[in-house]
């Protein structure tokens, strides 16, 4: 089950108890879960009980007593708990089954894994000032927004800088519109599109760009084009490139990707395995929350922290054989973790704006 599939669940279990008149309360557009933070219990969490108990008039530990004898009943929840005030914790049961799901939807969806309809009843009209760094950041969102469903466009105040186009950008129109609109405003980035073309190409200039939070200033510094694992953005494409070359060697080695249960391997290789599958099943929900928030710099983070435990993997369990080493099961396991590290490297970059080589 992936985060995705719980949170359906959960939305299933609250229009059940309002038809079954156990809860009296409007069901939710969507159920958000998360999780469970370190010292938490379970895998996952929500507080959907606590946003029901007022419109209900019940207090939330009972929303969540009866929220929670539906969920657990559903396939691949393993245990469900009452923390705190009323939270639900899930523990989702067997583990690899997930995990494979995880992995079948990566290989199923491609770079489209994480976009979904959650947005699709929104409209939004992105609005900014006549400054790159906006520019893109509107641009980014929208990207972002329209991979969850919802439709819109962007605005500009003045007519765009002709070289926004080279960063990928296109506005709509531009003067002050008179529709409701959602203001773009990041911190300026001191620089023209001009010149941070100039300086720094179109993908490490929207990089610098979109990675620092809007309140924060952006790094546009020489850093951005050095070929070393110090530059967050070369560790991100090496990574992604890097999964590309292990599925064209074990190709040439005869052999493909098999999402195989990791319950079956050693422990260090379970112990490898776990942070990258736990990443790669967190990026819908991070994607989504971009979108909700305004916010590609969380994409951008999420694509890092990716890379990071893609190489952590590596190290740790090498996809292909070595020497006269025979492709085993475990390779194959293995190999369709890298690939799904790498789509999700990819389809991150494309919603940035980002191009994604196949090699560095």
């Amino acid at each position: 089950m992936t985060p995705a599939d719980l949170s359906r669940t959960v939305l299933h279990a609250v229009r059940r108890a309002v038809d079954e008149d156990a809860l009296r309360a409007p069901v939710p557009a969507r159920v958000r879960v998360e999780r469970t933070r370190p010292g938490g219990s379970g895998d996952y969490a929500c507080a959907v009980a606590l946003q029901l108990a007022g419109p209900a008039a019940l207090p939330a530990l009972e929303v969540a007593r009866i929220l929670r004898e539906r969920v657990a009943a559903e396939p691949g929840v393993g245990r469900v708990e009452i923390t705190g005030p009323g939270f639900l914790s899930f523990t989702l049961d067997a583990p690899a089954e997930s995990d494979r799901a995880v992995l079948a939807a990566v290989r199923e969806q491609g770079l489209a894994y994480g976009h979904g309809g959650a947005l699709g009843d929104e409209i939004h009209q992105l609005h900014h000032a006549r400054e790159v760094r906006a520019a893109v950041t509107a641009q980014a969102v929208f990207r972002l927004l329209v991979a969850q469903g919802a439709r819109g466009r962007t605005t500009c105040e003045q007519a765009p800088d002709p070289d926004w186009a080279r960063l990928g950008v296109t506005v709509n129109a531009y003067g002050t519109p008179p529709t409701p609109l959602t203001e773009i405003r990041p911190v300026p980035a001191g620089a023209t599109a001009g010149e941070l073309l100039e300086r720094l190409g179109p993908d490490a200039a929207r990089w610098g760009l979109l990675r620092a939070a809007g309140h924060d200033r952006a790094a546009l510094g020489p850093e951005l084009l050095v070929q070393s694992e110090a530059n967050p953005l070369f560790r991100v494409r090496y990574a992604h490139a890097r999964a590309r070359a292990l599925t064209r060697s074990a190709t040439a080695l005869g052999f493909t990707a098999e999402a195989a249960p990791y319950g079956e391997g050693p422990a260090p290789y379970d112990r490898a395995a776990r942070p990258l599958l736990d990443l790669i099943a967190d990026h819908p929900g991070v994607l989504l929350a971009g979108a909700r928030h305004r916010a590609p710099d969380r994409v951008a983070r999420q694509l890092e922290a990716v890379a990071h435990a893609f190489f952590d993997f590596h190290d740790s369990c090498p996809p292909l054989p070595a020497g006269d080493e025979k492709p085993s099961a475990a390779h194959r396991a293995r190999l369709a973790v890298a690939e799904a590290a790498g789509t999700v490297l990819a389809g991150g970059l494309s919603l940035l704006g980002i191009r994604a080589p196949e090699h560095l």
